[in-house]
């Protein structure tokens, strides 16, 4: 469950998590592909018109009903510590990784299609080790395994697909237009609150575009950015990946969000929802297993441009993102510098940073595209090739369906036979130490007691090569030792804090 302060209340993502016992790994679902047909559901933009009587909303929750879904995740999650307050990350040689916390919680969803895709929140799926799936009409309450197809972040969205279907027919909800929606619009939402299933709210539309912005990046590296649906239908912890429907019984948003002003996270009538167009436009990529988008390669500063601003730069407007610094990517190539003042991408203007944001990350990579700005007082244009997002290299998270067969957590894996744990070098990484060409991987955690901790191999370190064969990713790392029988001993050429140097490790 996600927390973000917000003026003297609480932002919190709306499922339900109860904490139990403390384990040690988990088993990451990550996404698949499956065969047969799939096309993107239709959606319904014509104007909504008629007049509201005594059986509007009950026959819509009663056509919309079946294909709303409650969700049941088992996850782990790191155990939070004293240090964890105050900014204490640094782990030292021989301590063992952070304890996880066992979780379950709960959401909701909606079946988009007849052979068992589901979306929902990406928060309400993830660190799952197992998801269930169940219907809320009297069916006997049986519960349904479900994997991950794909996932985004950047929307909190989600697809996952039952893995055995029900032996009825499943009912498969109607797509509305959500640019149609307009404060004051009425609006049903329909979810898992409390896991009380299928429970129904009514309210309106209390704004759209409300920006929900948790970076100023424009290469998109933080989890959300989205302008969102506001709403006063009561929405409150599991209601998480459930719809928003419009008069007329179609989903035009998914439920994601509560402002709360206490730390139990009760409705007060402000509630957030993903415009469900946004979801309709990435679903041939979460159905492919992989969001595609584009970055280049710059930090925006926080502080929009005001009528001042706008005068001392010489702006033609008020609008447009200052740049806050620029790293080795594309921006850079083409000329762009700190303290350039952004005002049109593409040949369209630059209103803010979230409409920067917007216009980088949806362009299509390898695209050339202008992109005009101020720096002192002048105007220039320059001709950007912008890069591929890589949302799970730059968080330092992979998700490959390598993860569940190797035992990974946040993008590590546990080798018990060496007493140590690795995870994937970042791009932050690579400039942090300063490495070139493919490096192996990086030393996470290390086992007190394990082989790893009695050759001298230390936290931090990064791995080159073992036994004289350069490793140029995380998958070649866990081949190379795999191939290492037991009780023999692996030549790990590191570089870290002890500088480059050989380390031998008996495999047990």
């Amino acid at each position: 469950m996600q927390t973000r302060s917000f003026r003297s209340g609480t932002l919190i993502a709306t499922a339900s998590l109860v904490v139990g016992m403390v384990i040690a790994a988990r088993l990451d679902l990550t996404p698949g592909s499956f065969a047969g047909p799939f096309s993107t559901p239709a959606v319904n933009s014509s104007p909504i018109t008629g007049a509201i009587d005594a059986t509007t909303f009950r026959n819509i929750a009663r056509d919309a009903s079946p294909a709303v879904v409650s969700i049941s995740v088992k996850s782990t999650r790191p155990v939070r510590s004293l240090g964890d307050l105050f900014g204490l990350q640094e782990q030292r040689r021989g301590q063992t990784p952070a304890p996880r916390q066992y979780s379950e919680g709960a959401g909701s969803g909606f079946i988009i299609d007849k052979a068992g895709l589901i979306l929902t929140n990406n928060h309400v799926i993830d660190d799952a080790l197992s998801i269930d799936v169940s219907f809320g009409d009297a069916r006997g309450g049986e519960a349904y395994p479900a994997e991950i197809v794909g996932r985004d972040e950047l929307t909190d969205t989600a697809l996952i697909r039952l893995t055995k279907l029900p032996d009825h027919p499943l009912t498969e909800i109607k797509f509305g237009d959500s640019s149609q929606m307009a404060p004051g619009d009425w609006v049903m939402a329909i979810g898992n609150p409390f896991q009380l299933s299928n429970s129904v709210s009514v309210g309106i539309v209390s704004a759209v575009g409300r920006p929900h912005r948790a970076s100023t990046s424009a290469n998109g590296q933080s989890a959300r950015f989205e302008e969102m649906i506001q709403t006063d239908a009561a929405i409150n912890h599991g209601n998480s990946g459930g719809p928003l429907l419009n008069i007329r019984g179609e989903v035009i948003g998914m439920n994601t969000m509560i402002y709360s002003n206490d730390s139990a996270g009760g409705n007060i009538g402000i509630g957030f929802a993903v415009p469900i167009n946004r979801v309709v436009g990435l679903l041939p990529q979460l159905r492919a297993g992989k969001i595609t988008r584009g970055r280049i390669g710059v930090a925006l500063a926080g502080q929009r441009i005001t009528k001042e601003d706008a005068e001392d730069r010489s702006l033609p407007s008020v609008g447009g993102a200052i740049v806050s610094d620029v790293d080795e990517g594309p921006a850079k190539t083409a000329g762009m510098k700190r303290d350039d003042v952004v005002i049109e991408f593409n040949g369209k203007p630059v209103q803010d940073n979230e409409s920067l944001i917007a216009m980088v990350t949806s362009t299509t990579p390898g695209t050339t595209v202008p992109v005009r700005v101020v720096r002192d007082r002048k105007m220039l244009t320059f001709n950007v090739k912008v890069d591929e997002l890589d949302l799970a290299q730059e968080q330092g998270v992979e998700m490959r369906s390598s993860a569940a067969r190797s035992g990974r957590a946040d993008g590590a894996t546990k080798d018990a036979a060496f007493g140590m744990r690795l995870r994937e070098i970042t791009p932050a990484d690579a400039r942090r130490m300063n490495l070139s060409g493919k490096p192996g991987a990086v030393v996470e955690s290390i086992d007190p007691l394990g082989q790893a901790a009695q050759s001298g191999l230390l936290v931090g370190d990064v791995i080159l090569s073992i036994n004289g064969q350069p490793t140029t990713d995380l998958d070649a790392v866990d081949k190379a030792l795999e191939a290492v029988q037991p009780r023999h001993t692996a030549r790990l050429l590191v570089t870290g804090r002890g500088g480059e140097r050989l380390v031998l490790v008996r495999k047990r």
